[in-house]
């Protein structure tokens, strides 16, 4: 329906695993303008009226009619507000956030059995539990359970105490529980409120206490009831052996030969070397991912290795970014490409395809290109933080299969590189870990019963 990164990934498979699991789990979220939306068949749920400050509006509640996705899907439609085709990045993005939780807090008052436990994810959703339990018009929604998980806590959607007329009339002696830093934060109102806060690795809750963009001193305060749980990956969408994106099926028995079809096919399209390592980087290019020092990183390593690998990029973001990672397919031509933009297909293609995938982030919550890598045979080559640390073993350490490095500058990412083509050219230690990462299990089947912990542990 809409996803701009893990949290899209995250909320589109953990529920159709708690359905499987017997319980009932329904997701409601922003109707944006999206392909899906107009493909699809819904059917009204609930129409109803809400406020802004001192702007009345009508909502709908629209359902999807098959269940198509494993679980219930509902949208809430606020005339000119959520109906637009990007997540975020609007002037008005508070405002349409606010809409939008107001307007799922109206629609439960109606329920007839109300649920045991609403599950918020990141700042977005992050005043639902302070509004359920202190809106003087929500009492009858207080003794409901909420969970937050954050995704990532470098983005708080702070707004200015103006803001605060637009949240449904609250007890003002709980003024404390939206403030933090002269503004109100959602994020942090939502770790004061909520019963119980997950994220998305052990690793990065426990940086979180010294790595959290100004709430480091709340996560010490709140981490009593603070848990990270792994994210999983849906084995059914990312399975090589019946994936239909990827031009040849491969499996743990067939995986080497697989690999190298796939990767005699994206060579051809892409004018590289097959004969050499083929090194992707898939994601945003952005600060976080230092996706700003890829240009340089990959420009000294194939000038230091003589070209002793290939690179495919894959993402979009920062255009400056963009531009220099352009630049080097004149430079290396036959070594290198790009492609400049998302096309899910193509990342599919790719993950099939290559020996390596690198990944230097400064930031990774917990990462899933790495495990959809490992489902493919693909080698991760992770800077170690967050979700990273906790995924890859370097291979260096007993049982390892992949490539760590410590540092997301240029000297450290060269040397993996310098690593992963030594490695490359020893077939007996790279097929040992091939098959080592295709056995690992990352499914939601694994971690969705630690969800079901967290909710017995409230309820």
């Amino acid at each position: 329906m809409a996803k701009a990164g893990g949290l899209g990934d995250v909320v589109g498979a953990l529920p159709k695993y708690q359905s499987k699991m017997g319980d009932h789990a329904m997701v409601v979220m922003p109707m944006y303008k999206t392909s899906f939306l107009e493909k699809n068949d819904w059917e009204v749920q609930y129409k109803g009226k809400s406020n802004l400050g001192t702007w009345f509006f009508d909502y709908t509640i629209i359902k999807e009619k098959t269940g198509k996705l494993g679980y219930d899907l509902f949208l809430v439609d606020i005339n000119g507000l959520l109906d637009r085709p990007k997540i975020y990045g609007y002037p008005d993005d508070t405002d349409r956030f606010i809409g939008f939780q107001v307007a799922v807090i109206n629609w439960l008052l109606h329920w007839a059995h109300l649920p045991d436990v609403v599950h918020c994810h990141d700042h977005q959703a992050g005043l639902i539990p302070f509004m359920m339990r202190h809106c003087l018009d929500y009492r009858k929604l207080q003794n409901i359970k909420t969970v937050l998980t954050i995704h990532n806590a470098q983005y708080h959607g702070s707004m200015s105490w103006d803001k605060s007329i637009l949240i449904p009339s609250w007890d003002t002696w709980k003024k404390g529980l939206l403030e933090w830093n002269n503004c109100i934060n959602p994020l942090a109102t939502a770790i004061k409120c909520a019963d119980r806060v997950t994220t998305v690795s052990k690793n990065y809750m426990l940086q979180l206490t010294h790595q959290s963009n100004g709430l480091e001193p709340l996560f010490e305060l709140e981490q009593s009831k603070c848990v990270g749980i792994l994210n999983g990956i849906d084995n059914e969408f990312w399975d090589p052996s019946t994936d239909p994106m990827v031009p040849f099926h491969y499996s743990f028995e067939n995986v080497i030969e697989g690999k190298q079809k796939n990767k005699a096919a994206i060579c051809a399209k892409y004018n590289l070397d097959i004969n050499k390592p083929l090194i992707i980087f898939i994601g945003r290019l952005v600060d976080e991912k230092a996706a700003d020092v890829l240009p340089g990183a990959i420009q000294h390593a194939l000038d230091k290795t003589n070209c002793g690998a290939n690179f495919f990029i894959i993402g979009s973001g920062d255009t400056a970014v963009e531009s220099a990672l352009n630049y080097l397919v004149q430079l290396y031509p036959g070594n290198y490409n790009t492609w400049i933009g998302y096309d899910e297909k193509i990342g599919h293609e790719a993950y099939a395809a290559a020996d390596f995938l690198l990944m230097p982030s400064r930031v990774e919550p917990c990462g899933l290109n790495q495990m959809y890598s490992l489902r493919y045979g693909t080698i991760p080559m992770v800077r170690d933080t967050g979700g990273l640390h906790d995924t890859v073993v370097d291979m260096g350490d007993p049982d390892g299969f992949g490539i760590r490095f410590i540092h997301a500058n240029e000297a450290d990412i060269v040397h993996a590189i310098e690593r992963a083509i030594l490695v490359y050219s020893d077939k007996k230690q790279m097929t040992k870990m091939i098959q080592h990462a295709m056995q690992i299990d990352h499914s939601w089947e694994s971690v969705v019963d630690e969800y079901k912990n967290v909710y017995e542990s409230i309820v």
